[in-house]
């Protein structure tokens, strides 16, 4: 079958599951966590089969990410039952306005309709996609990398079995495509595919963003620092700089680049500190702007803080920057100041993530300044649109003076 007859048959599901009820999604929910939880062992011998046939193939970053343990089979069956517990945003009323008597305009919000999911080498991904699109009311097409394909079609089939239990639930909703050929199909289908997200290394970023005109919703690079201010206490600098790059190095939200002010005391030994707990040092980069994906964080010392804030917002990728301090001053300007996703004080960049942040899963995490920033869980994959109730109003009317609105907001 050819690409565009596949997206064409998943926008039309799409205007079904955007009215699917509140009961019903989390009942889908439900039945897709307890599903992939019975075949658990089944979806490990997948991932095993994936990682044999990559050991040698793939960095050590991505294998990390491609490996599915029994910590993230957890998370992942757990991020899924939290997505169902979530109140059903599609619907609400953000505004209800009388333009005028008896007109009456209301702001609703409804699904995007339909997301081009690519990403790369993480087979989680693909329920916390899955659970997000069904909760939203969105359709997805999914192309995950040929690193996890094993894992990915194991987790699919599984999922797709639990949704035929929901005779409300069109066949046709989610969809899972394979090869290069489809991926270039999709970046042009712009009538059916509402938003690509992509997620993955820069490249495949900048590659899908330079290739389409539909809407992307991703970053390019996770570049993420940490100032460490002159106030900083020291327990905590090395706490939380050691869990900002040793706890999941390949990670996008790890910490690249360690700032550090002149005048800090204890830096000589803070570094000691962190070369003990399994880090490598790089005093002198290559570029300020490279994302490791390992142990490796680079370092500098700055002169103060706004020439910590200059570099973050030069080098940086907008994702997630920290500030170590106990001066409140600073830690208020450095909020205002520093152009990311995500700003945090006192600690570890790794909270930068969906699940974290309570949003139950995420399907990426995005730099844009429109529509969605940061970890983007089920808000990000709704829009709105505005509903006219009138009794026969024309324009005219109000033109030539006969009616007068008085723009009267009712909630």
């Amino acid at each position: 079958m050819r690409f565009e007859e596949i997206a064409k048959r998943v926008k039309s599901a799409s205007i079904k599951t955007a009215s699917l009820s509140s009961d019903i999604k989390k009942n889908i929910l439900y039945t897709i966590a307890e599903a992939l939880q019975k075949n658990s062992e089944i979806i490990f011998k997948a991932n095993e089969k994936d990682l044999n046939e990559n050991k040698d193939k793939v960095s050590q970053s991505v294998y990390n990410r491609l490996k599915l343990d029994e910590n993230k089979m957890r998370d992942m069956i757990s991020g899924i039952k939290d997505v169902a517990e979530l109140e059903d945003i599609i619907g609400k009323v953000l505004l209800k306005r009388e333009l005028d008597e008896g007109l009456v305009l209301k702001k609703i919000t409804c699904p995007i309709g339909v997301l081009g999911i690519i990403f790369e080498a993480r087979p989680d991904v693909i329920a916390q996609i899955i659970s997000l699109a069904v909760k939203s009311g969105n359709a997805v097409i999914l192309k995950g990398g040929k690193e996890s394909l094993n894992t990915n079609k194991e987790i699919f089939n599984v999922i797709k079995t639990a949704l035929k239990q929901f005779n409300e639930y069109p066949d046709d909703a989610i969809v899972q495509i394979f090869t290069h050929d489809d991926v270039n199909e999709m970046l042009k289908c712009s009538k059916y595919i509402d938003l690509i997200i992509p997620r993955g290394g820069n490249k495949l970023v900048k590659f899908i963003k330079e290739n389409t005109q539909i809407p992307v919703l991703g970053h390019e690079a996770g570049i993420c620092h940490i100032f460490l201010d002159k106030t900083a206490d020291f327990d905590m600098a090395v706490k939380i700089i050691t869990d900002s790059k040793t706890q999941y190095p390949s990670a996008c939200n790890s910490v690249e680049t360690l700032l550090i002010h002149k005048d800090f005391e204890n830096s000589d030994k803070l570094l000691k500190a962190l070369e003990i707990n399994g880090i490598t040092l790089d005093h002198k980069p290559e570029q300020w702007d490279y994302e490791h994906g390992d142990k490796t964080l680079a370092y500098k010392y700055v002169e103060d803080m706004n020439e910590a804030i200059n570099h973050i917002n030069t080098y940086g990728s907008g994702h997630t920057d920290c500030i170590i301090t106990d001066d409140n001053n600073n830690v208020e300007l450095f909020k205002k100041q520093v152009d990311s996703a995500g700003v945090y004080h006192n600690v570890s960049t790794r909270f930068a993530d969906g699940f974290r942040y309570g949003f139950g899963a995420e399907v990426g995490i995005s730099t844009n300044k429109t529509h969605a920033r940061g970890p983007v869980g089920i808000d990000g994959l709704t829009i709105y649109k505005y509903e006219l109730e009138g009794n026969g109003q024309t324009v005219k009317e109000y033109v030539t003076g006969e009616k007068q609105f008085h723009h009267k907001d009712l909630i």
